[in-house]
C-alpha cells in the first residue's frame, strides 16, 4: 500500500538577495501531522525560509509541494495554510470576535456560521465564550497570543506557521503557552512549523527540530537526537552548554589532550559531553581532578565550573550530596564513555 505524500515537499528551495544567498539548496520532506520547528541564530535564514513555505515570497530556484501538488507560484492568500507572527498582526479595531472571524469573512462564511466556530475556537485556545465581543485592546499578552492563534486555525488551515511568536513575552507565560501549543497540536492534529531561535521552546513542543546555519539545514532529528548525537561542533554549542574535548593522537593511541586522559574507542576529532554526564566522583570510566571555579544554584540542580589544567569545564548535578562542593575545592570527576557524541568538525 503506497504512502500518503508529505504534507510538505521542498525540493532544491533556494532564495537569494542580489549577491546574498538566504536559502540556500534545501530539501526535505515535512511529515503529516508533524510539530516541525526550525532553530538558527540571527542571520541563518530561518525567516527567509517559513517566508518561502508561507508563500509570503517566491524563491529564486526550487519548487515546493503540498500533498503532492505544486504551489511553488501560488500565493498565500490561495493557499490552505495559515501563519500566526511574531507581531501577531491582529486588529486592534476589532473585538476578539471580529478578529477570529476575519479570514471566515473573507470567503463568505454566513455570520451565523461564523460566531459558532469562533466561540468553538476561543474553547479550543482556553479562552472564556465572553471574550467574543471584547476590544482585542483591552486582552492581555498571553490572551493576544490565544486570539491570534484562534484567528489563524479560524480558516481550517492544513499546515500552520509561527515566525517566533513567543519572543516577545515574559519567561513564565512563555512556558505555560509552550505547553499549550503542543496540545492544541495534538488537539488539532494539524501540521505545524514553527520558528524559533529557542532552544528551549524547540526542544518542548517538537516532534523534529532542523538547526540551520547560513542558509543551510546542519542537522535534522528528534529532540533527543540532536541533544545527545549532534553531529557537529557549531550543533552542539547551539544546543546548550557543551564540553568539547579535542582528542589527540600524537602518543600513538586516542587520548583526550585537554586532560591528558586514554581516550576509548575514540572515532572522532572531539569529544561532546553535556555537563550532567559529568559527575563528582571516580567510576569505571574516565576521571580527573579539577577545581570548582563557580557554583550557581539552578532550583534542582547544581552547576559546577571546574578547571583541570588550562581546561575550563562544566558539570552539573541534582541537587544532594553530590553537590555538596564548594568553590576552591578540588575534586574527582568522571564519565562514561557511553555519554560522549563524536565529531569530527
Amino acid at each position: 500500500m503506497a504512502l500518503p505524500p508529505p504534507a510538505l515537499t521542498l525540493t532544491g528551495l533556494t532564495k537569494r538577495f542580489g549577491s546574498k544567498t538566504a536559502v540556500d539548496d534545501i530539501s526535505l520532506d515535512i511529515r503529516d501531522g508533524e510539530f516541525f520547528t526550525i532553530v538558527g541564530p540571527s542571520g541563518s535564514g530561518k525567516s527567509s525560509l517559513v517566508r518561502l513555505l508561507a508563500g509570503l515570497d517566491t524563491p529564486t530556484t526550487g519548487r515546493l509541494h503540498l500533498r503532492g501538488t505544486d504551489i511553488t507560484e501560488v500565493p498565500a492568500n490561495r493557499r490552505p495554510t495559515a501563519m500566526v507572527f511574531q507581531s501577531l498582526a491582529l486588529f486592534d479595531h476589532r473585538s476578539v470576535g471580529q478578529n477570529i472571524e476575519f479570514a471566515m469573512k473573507m470567503k463568505g462564511v454566513p455570520q451565523a456560521e461564523r460566531r459558532a466556530r469562533a466561540l468553538d475556537l476561543l474553547r479550543l485556545v482556553r479562552l472564556p465564550e465572553d471574550y467574543y465581543p471584547r476590544p482585542v485592546t483591552q486582552c492581555s499578552g498571553g490572551e493576544r497570543q490565544r486570539v491570534a492563534l484562534a484567528r489563524a486555525l479560524g480558516s481550517d488551515p492544513e499546515i500552520l506557521f509561527f515566525d517566533e511568536p513567543l519572543s516577545a513575552i515574559d519567561y513564565r507565560l512563555r512556558k505555560t503557552l509552550e505547553v499549550e501549543l503542543k496540545e492544541l497540536h495534538q488537539r488539532t492534529g494539524k501540521t505545524f512549523i514553527y520558528i524559533t531561535h529557542s532552544l528551549e521552546e524547540a526542544m518542548v513542543m517538537s516532534d523534529r527540530i532542523a538547526i540551520m546555519r547560513t542558509g543551510r539545514f546542519e542537522q535534522i532529528g528528534t529532540p533527543d537526537e540532536i541533544y545527545r548525537r549532534p553531529n557537529s561542533r557549531f550543533v552542539a554549542s547551539f544546543m546548550g552548554e557543551v564540553n568539547i574535548l579535542e582528542i589527540s593522537r600524537t602518543k600513538g593511541t586516542p587520548h583526550f589532550a585537554d586532560l591528558d586522559l586514554p581516550a576509548p574507542q575514540a572515532p572522532g576529532a572531539f569529544a561532546v559531553l553535556r555537563p550532567e554526564a559529568l559527575s563528582p566522583g571516580a567510576g569505571e570510566g574516565p576521571s580527573f581532578d579539577a577545581l570548582v571555579t563557580q557554583k550557581l544554584m539552578l532550583g534542582s540542580r547544581t552547576q559546577f565550573h571546574l578547571r583541570a589544567g588550562n581546561t575550563a569545564l562544566i558539570a552539573e548535578v541534582a541537587a544532594g550530596p553530590r553537590s555538596a562542593l564548594e568553590v576552591g575545592q578540588t575534586a574527582r570527576f568522571g564519565f562514561d564513555p557511553a555519554d560522549i557524541a563524536w565529531v569530527d568538525s
